[in-house]
């Protein structure tokens, strides 16, 4: 006698119907409406508002120092998630709950802690400011915000996977004479490569698309501190929507382009890793 396999869910067809609803209703409406309402301008006032000289400078700071960000942040997450899990010390537990506070900090409370101390006259820029170095108001500045909101990203997805790492493979390794980075770089970074490339891509998205953080210790200077976030909201400020839909595009497919890349290499690093 056979039974009917039980799920607590209902049946495919109505699961992935509400699946496609739902992400069209919140994702593939609102993104496709995007491009529409830029389309009906035009290619020539679609292009002239894209490529603007200020428009391409915020490009080129957003894009450019959200991958700097969390290309930092890959590395010096890697290093709090290990400390972490792998070593017991006073103040650990204190240290965890630290990680989470830019995910529970309103942006704009750690925008205006981040200018407080990094200003000229702030306790860190302070120390700089009799060098002739500039930290708030700068690229500097904006790349620091992006690292302190792009932290959380790196180590709680690394975290998990070290976790379950089990350990008897870096003890066998260091029993067959292989050097600290020898294991790590055949033994460990395999295992956590998946994960790492994970929170790069999270801590890349949120870096791109961050606003409240950024907008006061950037300082907002043309053509220098200007992200393009900023310059969206300054568009709908004048009521240029042709321009605001311009950016917003060309935001979406460098998001897309890089996001779908990174997936990509997690998918072959994750297949090659199973083998």
């Amino acid at each position: 006698m056979t039974f009917a396999r039980k799920r607590v869910l209902p049946g495919f067809a109505p699961t992935l119907g509400f699946t496609l609803f739902y992400l069209s209703l919140l994702v593939l409406i609102p993104l496709a409406a995007v491009f529409i309402k830029s389309a009906g301008h035009g290619f020539d006032a679609f292009w002239a508002a894209a490529t603007s000289p200020r428009v391409v400078a915020s490009y080129q700071l957003s894009f450019g120092a959200s991958l700097l960000a969390a290309g930092i942040n890959l590395v010096f997450g890697l290093i709090l998630a290990w400390c972490l899990v792998r070593y017991d010390f006073p103040g650990r537990k204190l240290v965890d709950a630290l990680i989470d506070l830019p995910f529970a900090l309103p942006t704009a409370v750690a925008g205006i802690a981040l200018t407080a101390l990094y200003a000229p006259n702030g306790w860190v820029g302070s120390l700089f400011a009799p060098h002739d170095i500039k930290i708030a108001f700068t690229p500097l500045g904006v790349l620091l915000a992006l690292i302190f909101i792009g932290l959380p990203f790196i180590v709680r997805t690394v975290q998990p996977v070290l976790e379950d790492m089990e350990t008897e493979l870096e003890e066998a390794a260091a029993s067959l004479g292989a050097q600290r980075w020898t294991t790590f770089r055949f033994v460990v970074l395999p295992t956590l490569l998946p994960a790492l490339l994970t929170g790069f891509a999270l801590a890349f998205a949120r870096a791109v698309g961050e606003y409240g953080s950024v907008i006061f210790i950037a300082g907002n200077i043309p053509l220098v501190s200007e992200i393009t976030p900023l310059m969206i909201i300054s568009k709908l400020e004048q009521y240029d929507y042709v321009g605001a839909t311009a950016i917003a595009v060309v935001m979406l497919v460098f998001s897309f382009v890089l996001l779908l890349a990174i997936n990509l290499l997690q998918a072959w690093s994750s297949k090659r890793g199973s083998r």
